[in-house]
C-alpha cells in the first residue's frame, strides 16, 4: 500500500480513466488498483453532466462500481484543476451541492438527510 501513497493512486483518489476497445472515460474513485485491472466507483463521462443535472434536481443517482481489467485501461490521471479550469470533482460539487468524495463513497444521502 505504500506505493499507492508514493504514486498518487491510492483507494479513494478521484480520477479520470481513459479506456480503449471501446474508447470510453470514466470519472470516479479508485476501489483497487491491481495487476489485474482497476475496480472503481464514478461516472461514464458522456453522462456525467446529466446525473449532475438529475442530482441537482433531487432524483436519486448513484455512482456505478465496476472493474476495468488493465488491458482496457489507457491512462488513468488525477482529477486535479489547472489555472482557470476546475477539476470535475469541482464542478460536480458546484452544479449539485455534493462533495464528490461523499458522492463517490454512498454518503450522499446521509449527508443530504442532516442538512449539509
Amino acid at each position: 500500500m505504500q506505493s499507492e501513497q508514493q504514486n498518487g493512486f491510492g483507494v479513494g483518489t478521484v480520477v479520470l480513466v481513459t479506456l480503449n476497445n471501446p474508447r470510453e472515460k470514466f470519472w470516479g474513485a479508485i476501489v483497487e488498483l491491481a495487476p489485474a485491472g482497476l475496480t472503481i466507483r464514478g461516472l461514464d463521462l458522456d453522462c456525467f453532466e446529466d446525473s449532475a443535472s438529475q442530482l441537482q434536481g433531487g432524483e436519486a443517482v448513484e455512482p456505478g462500481l465496476v472493474f476495468f481489467p488493465m488491458q482496457r485501461v489507457e491512462r488513468i490521471e488525477l482529477d486535479t484543476s489547472a489555472p482557470g479550469i476546475p477539476s470535475l470533482a469541482e464542478r460536480f460539487a458546484t452544479k449539485t451541492g455534493v462533495e464528490s468524495e461523499r458522492f463517490l463513497t454512498g454518503q450522499r444521502a446521509r449527508s443530504r438527510k442532516g442538512g449539509t
